[in-house]
């Protein structure tokens, strides 16, 4: 049985209202570290593998779990979250300044529409979460802690949970409600399984690992 832990970085900055320079460079906060530290005390025994995005905040995050299995190996993959507004308009911007350039992005529910230079479409998060899930399904390892962000694992959770075939607007519109009725604090997640070979995903149970 092949078992996967997918956890929500610790509190960042931006998460606590802060103004943010670059989406992926944002760092942890105080609570955000503490976080990142519960999360290694719940991890009870060696896995085979940790996973990590290539963003600060998750990297942070990991880094206090590997400190603690320093034999385990940790990989870093295309895991970082869903950059859907184009990065130079956002720089030194807040959560609540860029609330209507969200409201407008997912209004329009275009999902090969990008915002700008650097930004992704809704189709390019869903390709990343399906090409990480063909990538879980064939490493060896059988034991994988992976550290990522909430709409990444939320586009890996609706996936599996409603098996969405065709991504077209009713299916992007049906995504945004689903992360929104399944937001993942941080230092949370997911679990998921999978028997030798069979080419189902179960999603098991939601986790909070670290405290709010």
């Amino acid at each position: 049985m092949k078992r996967v832990r997918l956890v929500r970085h610790g509190e960042s900055a931006a998460n606590a209202g802060a103004a943010t320079h670059d989406h992926a460079t944002i760092a942890l906060t105080a609570k955000g570290v503490e976080q990142a530290q519960e999360v290694a005390r719940s991890v009870l025994y060696a896995p085979g593998l940790i996973v990590v995005s290539p963003f600060a905040r998750a990297q942070a995050t990991a880094s206090v779990t590997a400190a603690a299995f320093a034999s385990v190996p940790v990989e870093t993959w295309p895991i970082e979250e869903f950059t859907y507004l184009a990065p130079a308009r956002c720089v030194n911007t807040t959560v609540a300044q860029r609330r209507g350039w969200v409201d407008d992005y997912w209004a329009k529910a275009d999902p090969s529409h990008r915002d700008g230079e650097g930004a992704e479409s809704f189709l390019d998060l869903i390709e990343r979460a399906r090409a990480f899930l063909d990538r879980l399904a064939t490493h060896p390892a059988q034991d994988i802690l992976v550290f990522s962000h909430g709409q990444f694992l939320n586009a890996v959770a609706w996936l599996l949970e409603c098996k969405q075939l065709q991504i077209d607007s009713p299916a992007m519109t049906d995504w945004r409600r689903y992360e929104i009725n399944h937001h993942v604090p941080n230092g949370g997640g997911y679990t998921l399984t999978r028997a030798q070979d069979e080419p189902i995903w179960t999603l098991d149970h939601r986790t909070n690992l670290a405290a709010d």
